[in-house]
This record gives C-alpha cells, structure tokens and sequence, in this order.
C-alpha cells in the first residue's frame, strides 16, 4: 500500500472520537473505530497548543511518515485517528513510528506477533 487512504469528513472524526477506541503515549494520542471502506483510513490532527503552521504541518509530516512505514502491517479497515501531543516536535519519524507501533498493537490493529520496524 504505498499511498495512504485519508479521513475528510468532520463526521468520519467525531465518529472515532465518540465512539472509538483509544490508547495514548506520550507523543499520540490514537483512536479507531471500523469503517466500512474495506481499507485503513488515516487522520492527522495538530491542535493550535502545538504552535504555528510551520510547526503544525512539521508534525502532520512527521506522523505521515511513521504511519506509511506501518501501513503494511495493519489489517482489518479502520478509521485511524492521531492527535499530535508537544513531545512530537522534538521527535524524529523512526522515533514516532516506535511510539506509533506500540499504540497500534494495542488497539489491535497490528497483530502483536509482527515483525517490528
């Protein structure tokens, strides 16, 4: 899967965040809930907390990358969505994608038993 599926819709985002799972890090925060699109979608959302938009895009690109490494690895279809946390503009992407894998095993969109990056 190289080109990731994104979430635009207001109402695909509210439904994650009503009624999704969630688990946090201290860099992300991740929700999921099932869709029915037959693929994993992905959604990026950077508060203004975070700084300017030079800050903000900074860590949606971050993110994106860690998550493409990923995307591989995920089964099922799922709306995905990330909120960024401040300790995410110090990170680099490898080090997201750490944090990253450990949120998405645990909401089970990652088999526990895959190889990890």
């Amino acid at each position: 899967m190289s080109d990731i599926v994104s979430i635009t819709q207001n109402n695909d985002f509210r439904r994650a965040y009503s009624r999704g799972k969630s688990k946090a890090c201290p860099s992300l925060v991740a929700y999921r809930v099932k869709n029915r699109a037959g693929l994993c979608r992905v959604g990026i959302t950077t508060g203004k907390k975070l700084g300017g938009a030079v800050e903000r895009n900074r860590c949606r690109r971050v993110i994106k990358e860690a998550y493409r490494h990923l995307s591989p690895l995920c089964a099922g279809s799922w709306d995905i969505v990330f909120v960024a946390r401040s300790k995410v503009l110090k990170m680099k992407s490898h080090e997201v994608e750490k944090d990253m894998f450990k949120l998405l095993c645990a909401l089970g969109i990652i088999n526990t038993s895959a190889e990890r990056p």
